[in-house]
């Protein structure tokens, strides 16, 4: 039985003990309760019911200021949702509550409803009963107000005022970390989202050059595929920029919020490799000090990228055909079955099919794989591509490097003349050599020259149709330059001639058939308008 420190016959000093016996009680589950959650609203709300429960203290209120209003709005209302009376509002110095907050003190009302400031726009008031107000504070500056009311003919109102401001003292303190938090996690969800946009930016299509027609055909693959949770096959040689088409449709795709994990396959051993995709349990082997989870579970929801895959053993690859089948594997040295959602990106430079012919790579897992495959054209393949690569290589390093860069149109057209055997790779590594031999930061064709590219073991056989190599986005070109070779002054004339051959002829100073034998013996591939 609960003891009544109000009773009639109890002398003032034992009721004083009881009362506070029972608020310390009150006050050891009121921390217990600000200390389980950060949900302001619903903690707030168990704070109000452990009073009424323990310190018989009624219709408990938690009003806070509402910075972008300037007004005290209701939190949390013992008993009741506070949704409800969210419209109900008190301006500082507004009736009871507002005068409690201006003014930053208690006060204590032995009956409210002799009080005219009483507006009563809650309806939840008992008029004949105690009424204690007190400012919840944070550093000092009153941020709410904590208002309650004890049983009738209560006596020690001002140490249960006390009490009540020992509470929203708490209460402050509750509030001043909820709103830190919240603020933090608003600012990480800021620049969450922020960073969002710019991984979505710098790997979507617009971060991709290309305006030869086998790589529109790779952009319209990429858009249909990226909508679907196929799985991809990206093949093409090595340094075609197969990572960057592999980010374009993890960005592009439903996924984009989910994880984007990478894993190079050439560069680990089978049991590393095993480990590192499937993850490992704690003593699986010497060095697993503890558990570890595998690229595949790193990758839930969202995209795995194989680089490489070609390169896996044939022990390793039924291994691999499981989970992509099924979507369940088990961690190294660990028994239970773990099962995933991934969408499986893979890359190869290698003639799959011919291993498959051969029995070195799984014929199971060859069309596993396969389902949706894209092919990256080689740069040889799209030297149209070349000038605005280059632009793009050459203002990326002129970043690296803090400096102003450019690119002549001569040293364009002598990029062109190669074959670029290592791709889009080797043509940033021409770039950037260029850039540290440019002094001056001009890139001409005398600098592209010293980075050591061998132009007679890249230009283009006879037998092969070669396309014009003029420079997109470049001025009118000077087909009278004592710099170009024959076969570019023809092109440039050709160009400026509209490709009419007589009208190029006249701005060469040659017969109709002389530059017509040209065209022949140069191999030039003549448009058609």
């Amino acid at each position: 039985m609960s003891f009544n420190p109000t009773t009639p016959g109890v002398s003032g000093e034992t009721s004083r003990l009881a009362l506070l016996e029972s608020q310390l009680a009150a006050l050891f589950e009121v921390s217990r309760v600000l200390s389980r959650s950060l949900d302001l609203r619903q903690t707030l709300r168990e704070v109000l019911g452990v009073l009424h429960e323990r310190a018989r203290l009624r219709q408990g209120l938690v009003s806070l200021l509402d910075e972008e209003r300037g007004e005290l709005l209701i939190s949390a209302l013992h008993g009741q949702d506070a949704e409800p009376f969210e419209a109900v509002s008190y301006r500082p110095g507004e009736g009871v509550i507002g005068h409690i907050l201006t003014a930053n003190a208690p006060w204590v009302l032995p009956r409210l409803g002799d009080e005219p400031r009483f507006l009563d726009r809650l309806n939840l008031y008992d008029p004949d009963r105690p009424f204690i107000g007190v400012p919840i504070r944070c550093d000092e500056q009153a941020i709410g107000v904590f208002a309650a009311q004890p049983p009738v003919g209560a006596e020690l109102l001002d140490d249960r005022a006390r009490f009540l401001e020992m509470v929203a003292n708490l209460i402050g303190q509750t509030v001043r970390l909820a709103r830190t938090v919240e603020a933090e996690q608003q600012a990480l969800r800021e620049e969450r989202d922020k960073l969002r946009r710019e991984v979505r930016g710098s790997h979507g299509f617009d971060s991709i050059i290309g305006r030869a027609d086998a790589m529109r055909l790779v952009f319209e693959q990429v858009r249909q595929v990226a909508k679907w949770n196929t799985t991809v096959l990206i093949r093409g040689e090595s340094g075609t920029g197969k990572e960057l088409i592999a980010n374009a449709i993890h960005y592009n795709s439903p996924r984009a919020r989910a994880p984007f994990v990478k894993l190079n396959c050439a560069a680990l051993p089978d049991n590393l490799l095993e480990s590192e995709l499937f993850g490992h349990e704690k003593g699986a082997f010497t060095g697993a000090v503890s558990l570890r989870k595998g690229r595949f579970e790193q990758a839930d929801g969202g995209t795995l990228f194989l680089d490489e895959i070609g390169e896996i053993t044939p022990a390793f690859q039924a291994k691999l055909l499981r989970v992509l089948q099924e979507g369940e594997f088990e961690r190294v040295g660990g028994g239970r079955t773990l099962k995933v959602d991934v969408r499986v990106i893979a890359a190869t430079n290698r003639d799959l099919e011919s291993e498959v012919r051969a029995g070195e790579f799984r014929e199971d897992l060859y069309y596993r794989l396969n389902v949706m495959p894209i092919r990256m054209p080689a740069l040889r393949e799209r030297m149209e591509d070349i000038p605005d690569l280059a632009r793009f290589l050459v203002a990326k390093v002129a970043r690296m490097q803090g400096r102003e860069l450019e690119i002549t149109d001569s040293a364009l057209r002598v990029l062109m003349r190669y074959d670029w055997p290592g791709n889009v790779r080797e043509l940033e590594n021409c770039m950037e050599r260029a850039a540290v031999m440019s002094e001056n930061g001009v890139i001409d064709r005398d600098v592209i020259r010293l980075t050591g590219i061998d132009l007679n073991a890249g230009a283009p056989e006879p037998s092969r149709p070669a396309t014009a190599m003029t420079v997109p986005g470049s001025g009118a070109v000077d087909f009278n330059d004592p710099d170009l070779d024959e076969r570019e002054r023809v092109i440039a004339a050709l160009e400026e001639a509209g490709w009419v051959q007589a009208k190029a002829a006249r701005l060469l100073n040659m017969t109709p058939r002389q530059i017509a034998y040209r065209i022949q013996t140069l191999n030039i591939k003549v448009r058609q308008f």
